[in-house]
């Protein structure tokens, strides 16, 4: 019901608009008041704090559907629920739930999560951003890069480097809200796909947040995220198959329309087993991310389902655009016809939440290989 529920909303509601929001490079505001009259954002979220209550095979229903209508708007729901709402579920206090949480989970405000700087992307440890307590607050300086949903968001979780105490150092998940004195957000970045969705640069330049703006105990925070982006690779895994089952709607209705040779390209077999190929890889990929989804519904360990989920479906997006392009023909390199649009929002997926390589070495990690 669910999934039926969002896959009329979006072809109603996102997929006539996406093409214009991609060109426009912004996502309106209508679209997420429309979103949360239908409760998207808080499908996963206990009701007690503003969501639905439903589990997270629910939610990763929802995203393929929105993302197979449109990948900028796919990626912004994915990052502010699996990223920037999800610490408070996991880690917060009653008080964070309720003061930050809650208005997520209703959909009253966006959430991100700033984990990546110019020196720590895939490198998570190496993190520069440091916040020193300084009486009852922490003070912050440093830098993020590539945040998505930066410049839109309410609230904003951070990793910073703080005191652990007896001079050790370790990471800690900051609570930074908008509009904090010393919280700056950059101009947007021009990207090659997923034009629409909001990603920026923040700095942070004595930024000052109370002493309980923090997520658990100082230190904690390396552990957390760790967490927090085995849940964020589902939700990309099932963000890649949307748009590539998007590839493969959109290949199909093309194969059967276009005439050549006296008949449907889809008659000729060399078109025949692109399509089949598609199909199969698309639904291998699907059932691996419900699966990883169903783990952690269960609380089963997923750390490994999760990579190889995202690291197949995001290789299989890519794949199935490359496809549809070539099965358009010049026509799939013009902006007339989506398959552009999915090509060029394809390649993220293999780099965002933790690029091929990163999935391939927790994979390694996850069946005893030591580096």
């Amino acid at each position: 019901m669910i999934r039926r529920a969002v896959r009329e909303f979006a072809e109603r509601e996102i997929m006539p608009h996406a093409a214009a929001w991609d060109e426009e490079e912004r996502l309106p505001e209508s679209i997420f008041a429309a979103m949360s009259e239908l409760d998207l954002f808080g499908l996963p979220f206990p009701e007690e704090y503003g969501g639905v209550g439903a589990d997270y095979l629910s939610y990763v229903l929802a995203v393929e559907e929105i993302g197979r209508a449109s990948g900028s708007l796919g990626i912004t729901y994915a990052a502010h629920v699996s990223l920037g709402a999800s610490p408070f579920w996991r880690f917060g206090t009653e008080e964070q739930r309720r003061r930050w949480l809650a208005p997520c989970a209703r959909g009253e405000m966006l959430a991100a999560f700033a984990l990546t700087e110019p020196n720590a992307g895939s490198d998570a440890a190496a993190t520069e951003t440091r916040a020193v307590l300084d009486g009852d607050h922490w003070v912050i300086n440093g830098s993020k890069c590539f945040i998505t949903n930066g410049s839109r968001a309410g609230v904003v979780v951070i990793t910073a480097v703080t005191e652990k105490g007896k001079g050790t150092r370790g990471i800690s998940n900051l609570v930074v809200p908008a509009g904090t004195p010393g919280f700056r957000v950059g101009a947007s970045y021009k990207k090659l796909g997923l034009r629409a969705s909001d990603t920026v640069e923040l700095s942070f330049e004595d930024c000052r947040v109370p002493a309980d703006h923090i997520l658990g105990s100082a230190g904690e925070g390396f552990r957390q995220f760790l967490q927090v982006l085995d849940g964020g690779r589902i939700s990309v895994a099932a963000l890649s198959v949307g748009i590539a089952q998007a590839c493969l709607d959109a290949s199909l209705a093309y194969a059967r329309q276009r005439v050549q040779f006296g008949k449907p390209i889809a008659s000729f077999q060399a078109i025949q087993f692109k399509l089949a190929d598609m199909a199969t890889e698309i639904e291998l990929a699907r059932l691996a991310t419900w699966r990883a989804a169903w783990l952690k519904d269960q609380g089963r360990p997923f750390t490994r389902e999760a990579a190889m989920a995202k690291l197949f479906a995001s290789e299989v997006c890519v794949r199935a655009a490359l496809e549809a392009v070539q099965i358009h023909g010049g026509y799939g390199y013009m902006a007339e016809y989506p398959v552009e649009r999915y090509l060029r929002d394809a390649k993220l997926m293999t780099i965002g939440e933790g690029t091929s390589e990163i999935q391939r070495l927790v994979i390694a990690r996850q069946l005893g290989c030591q580096g």
